[in-house]
């Protein structure tokens, strides 16, 4: 896998966590456990993105 493919890959599951982490909160009683894995997980993501992306700067 390319670096670009791979970042793109991370870009794709960040937004759909996005989306859970917005689902989730919507419901009139959101799980709190779910809600903190969720964003947790997308901090890794996130994480993973930008060293990434400094690794090729």
């Amino acid at each position: 896998m390319t670096l670009q493919a791979r970042l793109d890959a991370l870009k794709e599951r960040h937004a759909a966590l996005e989306l859970r982490i917005a689902d989730e909160d919507q419901r009139p009683r959101p799980d709190s456990e779910t809600l903190t894995r969720l964003k947790i997980e997308k901090l890794r993501v996130k994480e993973e993105m930008e060293r990434l992306r400094t690794q090729t700067a």
